[in-house]
């Protein structure tokens, strides 16, 4: 079977370009939405790192911007270890990863990013699989695999392991919580080694020399899912890393599939809930592929717009009408939008009605806040001031 391949399309950043962004994502207090509303108002990497400082100090507080040394450093790092950094809106950025709301603005890639062209099934599951559940990761991977999906996952031991292993020869990405030169678990990196030398590539948005966390691996599950067309979970116990990726996978328009166990085995108690709350039933690899091939099919970018340009709802590609003016608050207008805000979330929407305050006044105190590390932003698009 055949599915179509997207076309590579986007803007190559030139190096100043692709050094800037990696600065502006790696200074302090800098996540994915600070990055895309610091492009949207100053309309460039470089011009948000001349208003970093400024900015948090009229939050409360002053920051580390991250130097011009310390990126290029990071950079030299990659590039001895054969990896590279993508920026959101270049040909090589994944293409699902760009229809995701707050998609990462640089990745760390290693490998060959012609898998991301290819539709792909995320696989996940328990690091203590049972023979039976290992054996069903191989079934599974190796039937998208030969269909024409490429395989995402963790690289934990167990399901991860298994998936990745039996996808080599199709193709396979390995997503770390850590950064590129911190494997983990460092038995893996044999295979690691084996996904770069059969085409397939492993990517991270952390630091080089960042050493996993266990609160970096829920952001490392919503790659794995935000990378793929839906996600498989094998084996997985009520709580357990899985289910998160389930959920995430939920949350981000992604079709969820389980694999059911007997009620007797804990390891498949998380997958059994998954089917009783809505979750495709997958015993074999057809049915995995009876839901995603038409998805696949369609998938070549143009409902979207998201092979034009960076995610709907991520950063515009520098030299684009910028999205705020630059109007500043008038006085007692910022103390008036901090005096909204409290430890319980609130819609920015109820901020701007109630103080009357422009959308672009309001975004830019929240942009100070945050920056200062004052602000919490929920899923929900809430924010709360953090005391």
């Amino acid at each position: 079977m055949s599915l179509p391949a997207a076309p590579r399309r986007g803007v190559v950043f030139t190096e100043e370009m692709r050094l800037a962004w990696l600065r502006l994502i790696r200074s302090e207090n800098v996540g994915p939405v600070t990055f895309r509303e610091l492009i949207n108002r100053y309309g460039s990497a470089a011009a948000a790192l001349e208003a970093l400082p400024d900015l948090a100090a009229r939050g409360g507080r002053r920051i580390v911007v991250c130097g011009e040394t310390a990126a290029a450093e990071e950079m030299a790092r990659a590039q001895k270890l054969g990896a590279r950094f993508v920026c959101l809106g270049e040909p090589d950025y994944p293409r699902h990863l760009r229809t995701v709301d707050h998609a990462p603005p640089v990745l760390a890639l290693m490998g060959d990013a012609g898998c991301f062209d290819r539709p792909a099934l995320a696989i996940v599951g328990a690091r203590n699989a049972s023979l039976s559940g290992i054996k069903l990761t191989r079934i599974f991977a190796t039937g998208v695999g030969s269909a024409g999906f490429v395989v995402v996952s963790g690289l934990a031991r167990g399901i991860d392991a298994a998936a990745h292993d039996a996808a080599l020869a199709t193709g396979t990405v390995g997503v770390f919580a850590g950064g590129l030169d911190r494997p983990y678990p460092q038995e893996n990196r044999p295979l690691m080694r084996q996904i770069i030398d059969h085409g397939g590539a492993l990517v991270s948005e952390m630091p080089f020399g960042w050493t996993a966390r266990a609160i970096d691996f829920p952001r490392r599950n919503r790659l794995v899912a935000g990378l793929s067309l839906g996600l498989l979970v094998v084996e997985a116990a009520l709580r357990s890393g899985s289910l998160i990726s389930a959920r995430l996978a939920g949350e981000l328009g992604r079709l969820v599939f389980a694999v059911p166990g007997s009620p007797l085995d804990p390891r498949a108690a998380g997958a059994n809930r998954l089917i009783r709350d809505g979750a495709i039933l997958a015993c074999e690899p057809a049915d995995v592929l009876e839901a995603l091939t038409p998805l696949a099919e369609r998938a070549d970018g143009s409902e979207d717009g998201s092979l034009d340009e960076p995610a709907r709802d991520g950063p515009p590609l520098e030299g684009l009408p910028l999205e705020a003016t630059g109007d500043e608050p008038v006085r007692g207008e910022r103390e008036r939008i901090v005096e909204t805000l409290g430890p319980t979330p609130v819609a920015i929407d109820e901020i701007i009605a109630h103080t009357g305050s422009s959308p672009g006044i309001v975004q830019l105190v929240l942009l100070e806040l945050d920056l200062a590390g004052r602000l919490e932003r929920h899923p929900s698009g809430m924010v709360s001031l953090l005391l």
